[in-house]
Formats: C-alpha cells, structure tokens, sequence
C-alpha cells in the first residue's frame, strides 16, 4: 500500500483495515491479523504510530517443530525524504527509528514487514515449558519420553571436571 505524503491532511491518517493493507509480506505464509496506525506529517516528516498484529510461522529453537507465532509490535517510526545528493546517508544512535521515503510516496507494506520482522523473538519458542530434543537419540522429548542415557563427558575435557572445586579455596 502506498500513501502519498501530499494526501495525508493535518489532522493526519488512520490506517486501521487489514484488508485494505492486503499482503504487505514477501511470504505469503506471514498474515497480518489486524493493525492500527496513525500518520502524521511533521513538515516533510511523517510520524507512524501504532501497532501491528500478525502470524508468522517459526522453528521452535529447541525441539524444531514448526508452529505459528503471534506477533504484535509497536510501531513508532519518523520517515524523512531520502537525500537526493547521497545514495549512502550516515545515521546516529538517535536516528535508529528513522527511515527514508521517496518520491512523496510511503510504502506501507514495506514499513509492516520490517517492523513485524524486528518484533520477532531471537529464539522462538513452540510453548514456554518445550523440553527439546535428546542429545543423545535426537527424539523430541515433547512427544516421547526418551530412556537414553546421558552423554558420557568427552574425554578430552575431563581434566576440567572438578576444576570448580580445585580452585575453591
């Protein structure tokens, strides 16, 4: 969806339809559940606020069954025009919530995508309580019950097994 900067009006934009957004991600497995944004211009500037809603499908990082997680993040970002001077523009520590737009044009999918994709977790999780995988028979552990052993220490780190205790006074 694009906005054009010149037809946001003074007491600004709402964008709350997820139908009218359509499909703002490059993976169509990703579905926006609902948003609700609020532009507003600044001089040049445009402030977005709000917040978006979505399911995206993930790996759960300790059993690697794939589930689909809910996604809300926040979104408070300031566009400016891109310098017409500079392909390559320097940014601060403050202009972390900055980005550009070009043409007097907004590219809202583009501007959900990033920020769905910043609120994804660093490792995902299928439930908070997931027991993982065997290390020994790689059995998901959330399934069945593994009567494995456990893994023999490698013989080459057994010299630091007791070492806690060796340099307890």
């Amino acid at each position: 969806m694009i906005i054009r900067v010149s037809d946001i009006q003074e007491d600004g934009l709402a964008v709350e339809d997820a139908a009218a957004v359509g499909a703002p991600y490059a993976d169509p497995a990703w579905q926006v559940e609902g948003l609700s944004l609020r532009l507003e211009r600044d001089a040049q500037d445009v402030l977005v606020h709000g917040e978006i809603r979505a399911t995206v499908p993930q790996v759960c990082s300790r059993c690697l069954e794939p589930f689909s997680a809910r996604v809300r993040a926040g979104v408070d970002v300031r566009l400016v025009p891109r310098p017409a001077a500079a392909d390559n523009v320097e940014l601060a520590a403050d202009d972390l919530d900055v980005d550009f737009y070009r043409n007097d044009e907004v590219d809202l999918d583009a501007l959900i995508e990033t920020e769905t994709t910043l609120a994804l977790p660093m490792k995902p999780l299928c439930r908070d309580d997931c027991l993982g995988l065997c290390p020994v028979c790689g059995g998901n552990r959330n399934v069945t019950a593994c009567a494995c052993a456990t893994r023999a220490t490698d013989p080459r780190l057994a010299g630091l097994q007791n070492l806690g205790e060796r340099l307890s006074p």
